[in-house]
């Protein structure tokens, strides 16, 4: 089969195509003919293999142990290990893999997956498993979100901000978005009540407080976010970039719950997984059509290097995806 493989950290161009075989299927394994991936933040951090801090976390002190890159994937079973009850052969499914999904066939756990619904593209459903969860994760799980409550969504034109505006609007909040000049129309056309052009206005400066604030930019100080929470309200800090090269974006992760214990409000660095339940919550919700994933380019397998660049360019007005 044709893989995308890195056997080093570095820029995009140590990415390459080579032909391996395809998996081998164990008992609890699904093996999927890839149509699309996803191309998400954390593929970038694992390409350069930055910040450091993430060589710790198991993917390969010196090199990469996964040769091939990518978790979000899209596409048809081609076949099903011996310990496996919800798919079979010719099902067409989405999720997650651990195993790398720029290629042409990947192979994941069954607890990865779920039925793509029938209303959405093969691009489409590889653009939401894992920005899809972060963002239903933050707003419903760690945020609390109940109908009618004021959010706003900081980074609201990428790929977990696009989402999250989305996902709060379907839950019933009252959605404010912050994003750059030129993402300005495309946050509002997600269902953003307001959106705040973060090039001409400072948010912190507007008199308008919130109950809880999804943060997927990361370049706010948390003091500075806790200045436009309601008393008792939440901040819930997904991803982000900058920071040093040891930590990056993880710096205020680590540092939100420990400052929270000091504060009135609640202050959370997200640990999102794209766990089953939440994957099912999802495909409800793109099936029923109270959310579509928004993708900006598309980029044949061959062309992975540039997709990252583009993606790390944030350019991107909402996803970026990989068709196999």
């Amino acid at each position: 089969m044709k893989a995308v493989v890195q056997d080093r950290y570095g820029a995009p161009e140590v990415l390459r195509i080579e032909e391996l075989d395809r998996p081998a299927v164990r008992d609890h394994d699904v093996l999927i003919r890839v149509r699309a991936a996803g191309v998400d933040a954390g593929v970038w951090h694992t390409t350069a293999g930055k910040p450091y801090l993430i060589r710790l976390f198991g993917f390969g002190l010196r090199a990469p142990k996964q040769r091939t890159p990518g978790r979000d994937v899209a596409g048809q079973v081609t076949e099903v290990g011996a310990q496996v009850t919800w798919f079979k052969p010719g099902d067409e499914v989405f999720g997650t893999t651990l195993e790398g999904s720029f290629a042409e066939f990947t192979r994941t756990t069954e607890d990865r997956l779920a039925v793509k619904p029938e209303t959405i593209s093969f691009e489409q459903a590889a653009a939401s498993p894992i920005s899809g969860c972060a963002a239903l994760h933050a707003l419903r799980d760690a945020g609390r979100l109940r109908a009618g409550e004021r959010v706003l969504v900081l980074g609201a034109g990428g790929g977990v901000g696009s989402f999250a505006v989305q996902i709060a609007v379907a839950l019933g909040a009252k959605v404010t978005g912050v994003a750059s000049t030129s993402k300005v129309d495309f946050v509002r056309s997600l269902g953003a009540e307001k959106v705040i052009d973060y090039e001409r206005e400072d948010f912190a400066d507007r008199p308008e407080r919130y109950h809880l604030i999804v943060d997927t930019a990361g370049h706010n100080s948390l003091s500075r976010l806790r200045r436009v929470l309601v008393r008792y309200g939440t901040l819930v800090i997904v991803g982000g970039e900058g920071g040093g090269m040891l930590l990056g974006g993880f710096g205020r992760s680590l540092a939100a719950p420990l400052a929270s214990v000091f504060v009135r409000e609640r202050m959370i660095g997200l640990m999102s997984e794209e766990d089953q339940p939440a994957l099912e919550t999802l495909r409800e919700m793109l099936a029923s059509g109270s959310i579509t994933p928004r993708i900006d380019r598309m980029f044949p397998l061959e062309e992975a290097g540039g997709a990252i660049e583009y993606l790390h360019s944030g350019s991107p007005r909402g996803k970026v995806v990989l068709t196999v």
